[in-house]
């Protein structure tokens, strides 16, 4: 499992305990995942115990710290590199740029995430 992943999961719960329905023995299709509103994604990303005291909302250290997945530089890269930035250098800007794109992933993920925290 990515690191996009641990963080998608952290927030809109994990797919992969529900196979589909009419999914072939052999073969587990993974169910579509419902959108959710933007207060939704709100509240499940503030209820995560610890939200309050990190500014998750601009920074890709703390949302990483509140999913409980390490914030170092070698797991952002790897974050980055998963979002498709292969130069991620960990300067502010790019990790103001990473935390944009995993809030866009997550939307096309199906989540609705608030466009201010979208790239």
């Amino acid at each position: 499992m990515g690191i996009f992943s641990s963080i998608s999961n952290a927030i809109f719960g994990s797919d992969e305990d529900e196979p589909a329905a009419n999914a072939a023995p052999t073969e587990v299709a993974k169910p579509a995942r419902a959108a959710i509103t933007e207060d939704e994604v709100k509240s499940r990303i503030g209820s995560i115990p610890g939200a309050e005291k990190l500014n998750w909302e601009t920074s890709i250290a703390d949302l990483l710290k509140l999913v409980q997945v390490d914030p170092s530089y070698e797991n952002r890269k790897q974050l980055a590199i998963e979002m498709g930035n292969t130069d991620y250098s960990g300067t502010a800007e790019d990790n103001i740029a990473l935390h944009k794109a995993v809030m866009t992933q997550m939307a096309q993920a199906g989540g609705i995430v608030p466009d201010h925290l979208k790239a």
